[in-house]
């Protein structure tokens, strides 16, 4: 490093040199990580009680994907732009999610969940030939100027308006607004659990009618499964719970073990019209990353073949069985996934700095700054359920 920064201290840089998105970053200063831990520049350990906003599924540096990424380093990094080289990564990282997702055949591979949104957005409008997008109030499907078109209310992105137009609303688990979606509308954009309202699960019936109008209208349902999917709600995917599938699906986060990567993910038939009229319909550079494909192909394999995602029910059992406390409203979940409603800002705000302090990482919602965020990652055992639950109540 140039000698005129050895001596300032890395938060002082962090603050100077790294843009900023708040006004007061946590700060902390992360040395490592190890399974459910965070451990700073003293040595404290902290135990991820959110696993990165729900990124690291299998824990950080879970050792098959550690093993993964450094077998690919060894052999190739990035070769060319997606979609022009057979890459060994890539090719089996798609076929296995096509044996896992009957009738989604063909897997188009990003670099984030936002990207995702972005693509599966003009695949809809290119393939249905329409301009309307739906999308319902309070979700969440990233920050780029096309997704972020599609949040509602606009808090987030009132100061970057006009935003993208033809985009419609419905209220999610409310059947009586699908009338929205018709004739005009290429798709609908739908998480199959609602995150950043601070945990909403989905109305069985709610989805089932959705599917049905989409069905009825020829609008494609494009389901967001960022948070949702990869075990986090106790099924490979969230949809699989209420017997409907989506004609995209969308996923990131927890699909990388930790490593970059994103994916929306159709029929071969729909899939296809980005290749021709214009051709390279959808590009990009990184999307796919041969080693970024290894760490997510090894995510993949070790949710296969282990018992972590039929371990959820008891996990998230066990969460709600001990918090317990006259301070808790309600709390709602979907497999390892809780939102613990606390019914005011500054008590979440106060519990998550007292449980950074005593060591545990929690956070709050976008769409809910009354509700604490509880997403571990799927490898947290009874023990550390209990200790972290301690913690909590100590906090309350």
């Amino acid at each position: 490093m140039n000698d005129k920064y050895q001596t300032i201290h890395p938060r002082q840089l962090f603050l100077r040199h790294l843009a900023q998105t708040s006004p007061g970053p946590l700060s902390l200063e992360i040395d490592r990580a190890e399974g459910l831990y965070l451990y700073d520049t003293d040595g404290k350990a902290y135990l991820d009680l959110i696993a990165g906003i729900g990124v690291s599924c299998l824990g950080h540096r879970h050792p098959a994907v550690q093993a993964a990424v450094e077998a690919q380093v060894n052999r190739y990094w990035h070769t060319l732009v997606y979609g022009e080289y057979v890459l060994n990564p890539q090719v089996k990282l798609a076929a296995l999610l096509a044996s896992q997702l009957p009738g989604l055949d063909a897997v188009y591979f990003v670099n984030s969940g936002t990207e995702a949104t972005e693509g599966a957005m003009k695949l809809a409008k290119r393939f249905t030939g329409r301009p309307d997008i739906v999308a319902c109030r309070n979700a969440y499907h990233g920050s780029t100027h096309g997704a972020a078109s599609l949040m509602n209310p606009v808090d987030f992105t009132l100061a970057y308006h006009p935003m993208l137009p033809g985009i419609r609303h419905i209220d999610f688990n409310d059947e009586k607004t699908l009338d929205s979606i018709n004739h005009r509308t290429a798709a609908v954009v739908v998480e199959t659990v609602q995150a950043e309202s601070g945990i909403t699960p989905p109305k069985p019936e709610f989805l089932q009618a959705l599917r049905r109008r989409c069905d009825e209208t020829g609008a494609l349902l494009i389901l967001d499964e960022i948070q949702a999917g990869y075990g986090r709600t106790g099924a490979l995917f969230a949809f699989q719970h209420y017997g409907i599938k989506p004609d995209i699906l969308l996923l990131a986060k927890g699909f990388g073990g930790g490593m970059p990567i994103g994916a929306f993910i159709a029929p071969q038939h729909i899939m296809e019209v980005l290749s021709h009229n214009p051709v390279l319909g959808h590009i990009t550079t990184f999307g796919g990353h041969p080693v970024c494909a290894a760490a997510a192909l090894a995510t993949l394999e070790v949710l296969l073949s282990t018992d972590l995602i039929a371990q959820v029910p008891a996990k998230e059992a066990l969460f709600r069985q001990l918090l317990v406390h006259p301070e808790i409203r309600e709390v709602r979940s979907a497999g390892l996934w809780l939102g613990v409603d606390l019914g005011e800002a500054e008590k979440v705000q106060k519990v998550i700095a007292h449980c950074l302090k005593n060591g545990v990482i929690t956070d709050w919602f976008l769409f809910n700054d009354r509700t604490l965020r509880i997403a571990p990652p799927l490898t947290i055992d009874e023990t550390t359920i209990h200790k972290a639950c301690e913690v909590l109540l100590e906090a309350l």
